[in-house]
């Protein structure tokens, strides 16, 4: 087993964790086969307001956060789980779940940073491009909405 990486010191070098090795859990249970997933952010807007008496200064205040949509790109298998979510919300029983993003660490035993999306559901779709003269992967586009987002930065071994 690794050991976690130090947190950083000053005038201690620690290298940044690679994007590639992170794994999705949807429910508790681990999803296979995702290339990618990207968009995981969110947006704390700003309130302006005068100070009574300060006419010359605005004060700024944070306002309402917004989640942005986290997009998964996976391959296309014989699996129809993702596509069934997805349907479920188009037609009118919108299913939300608790996703997972773990990132791994280089060996892919330890887990060393979680982001949980709380509150999930499937908001956009996109089906694999299809070229007759291609030669790459079907790759599907999904895109999903959450409430709130939490870090979990607990660094245990994956089970």
């Amino acid at each position: 087993m690794s050991t976690p990486t130090p947190a950083a010191q000053p005038g201690n070098v620690v290298d940044p964790y690679r994007a590639y090795n992170f794994k999705l859990v949807i429910q508790g249970v681990v999803q296979g086969h995702f290339t990618k997933v990207e968009g995981l952010g969110l947006k704390i807007g700003r309130i302006l307001y005068r100070s009574g008496g300060e006419n010359s200064t605005v004060r700024v205040i944070p306002g309402q956060v917004e989640y942005t949509p986290v997009t998964l790109k996976y391959g296309l298998t014989d699996s129809t789980e993702m596509l069934q979510w997805l349907f479920k919300a188009v037609n009118g029983t919108v299913e939300r779940r608790n996703v997972s993003i773990a990132m791994l660490n280089d060996a892919g035993s330890t887990e060393v940073r979680r982001w949980n999306l709380l509150g999930a559901w499937p908001c956009d779709w996109f089906g694999a491009p299809l070229d007759a003269l291609g030669k790459d992967l079907a790759i599907e586009t999904l895109s999903i909405a959450y409430d709130r987002l939490e870090l979990d930065d607990a660094r245990a071994p994956v089970a």
